[in-house]
């Protein structure tokens, strides 16, 4: 499946369009939370968070995604991540290699446009407990680089039933609700458990920059996946 255009000029030009000037108040950007569909799907609602970042001297980023392809308990990272745009540099890790993960690779086109010699940690998180996302978030924690969490939101409800569902999801991520956390509707559940903990330990809160769902774009209401950015 092509999540994005293959094609160097056609990306570039449509990353260009995603990242155009963002209407939200400038403030210090920590980290962001952003979908990881086609970007025909949500490329502009991820597009409208990482323009945040647009003017901030990137050398890292830690991207946390979930796994959508292995079955698995813990942490596994990436060997290798190459794009119409080049290859981006990995930095070194002692995690379990995959071969691949879309929800962490569509993330790169817009970190290269923002930075072509940004170096990556790439996180893909399998099943954890609570206790382990705290620890997860605790290694993090200290690393200087920008933090991009991945996760699509309610997937294949009726329209009017993924709204209420994610609405839900938003509020426990904007409150940073941990009791609830097991009440989220996401593909990325466990990746916004330690998001979580991140944010309470350096004392972030997310904000909600944009959501729509595929309804919205596709105009087919009848089962429909919820997309969502945030920065904090």
């Amino acid at each position: 499946m092509q999540w994005y255009p293959q094609n160097k000029e056609e990306l570039n030009s449509l990353l260009d369009k995603f990242l155009k000037k963002s209407k939200i108040q400038k403030q210090k950007v920590h980290g962001l939370i952003v979908p990881h569909a086609g970007y025909d799907f949500s490329g502009a609602i991820a597009g409208k968070a990482f323009s945040l970042i647009k003017d901030n001297t990137l050398k890292k980023a830690v991207i946390v995604a979930p796994s959508h392809y292995a079955t698995f308990t813990g942490i596994a990272s990436l060997n290798k991540i190459k794009t119409p745009l080049g290859e981006i540099k990995i930095i070194q890790n002692n995690y379990p290699k995959l071969e691949y993960e879309h929800a962490i690779n569509n993330q790169i086109p817009f970190l290269q446009k923002l930075n072509p010699n940004i170096e990556i940690l790439p996180l893909i998180i399998g099943e954890i407990n609570e206790k382990q996302a705290q620890e997860i978030a605790e290694e993090i924690s200290n690393i200087n680089g920008i933090y991009i969490f991945s996760s699509d939101l309610s997937h294949f409800l009726p329209y009017s039933r993924a709204v209420e569902k994610d609405k839900q999801t938003i509020k426990i991520i904007e409150n940073l609700d941990i009791k609830n956390w097991k009440k989220i509707d996401a593909c990325g559940f466990y990746p916004l458990l330690i998001m979580m903990y991140l944010c309470k330990k350096r004392q972030w809160k997310p904000k909600l920059i944009e959501y729509k769902n595929s309804g919205d774009i596709i105009r087919d209401k009848t089962q429909v996946v919820g997309y969502a950015s945030f920065s904090f």
